[in-house]
């Protein structure tokens, strides 16, 4: 990541290539995300931190590889930020790990189970 210091500021330009997504699409989420939101200087011009570019990723990855909608990934990106959908300890985290994995091996028997009959 491009984060030499904690309070560096970044030019518009240099996260679109640190993300490698055009200028216009980080305007364009400026607009649809209201969790992105970085400053402008005394010259008006925008500057993101360390925390905007993070979300910029996180926006990025949402909609491109996990393909989700701009209303979708909007929605995913606020229960994140308030710490919604995530295990509160590590007992809760093992618990739904646990969970997972009796569910894919049951699965599996069902899978299995379905070719000794074909």
């Amino acid at each position: 990541m491009m984060s030499d210091h904690p309070e560096r500021r970044y030019r518009i330009g240099e996260v679109a290539e640190e993300l490698d997504v055009p200028v216009h699409l980080l305007r364009q989420w400026q607009q649809k995300f209201p969790q992105l939101k970085p400053r402008r200087d005394r010259s008006n011009r925008r500057y993101y931190t360390a925390k905007d570019i993070e979300i910029a990723r996180r926006i990025k990855t949402l909609i491109r590889h996990e393909k989700m909608t701009i209303e979708g990934a909007r929605i995913r990106l606020a229960q994140e930020l308030h710490g919604e959908g995530k295990p509160r300890s590590n007992k809760e985290a093992l618990e739904i790990a646990r969970a997972i994995e009796h569910e894919a091996g049951e699965i599996l028997r069902l899978v299995e189970a379905a070719k000794r009959s074909v």
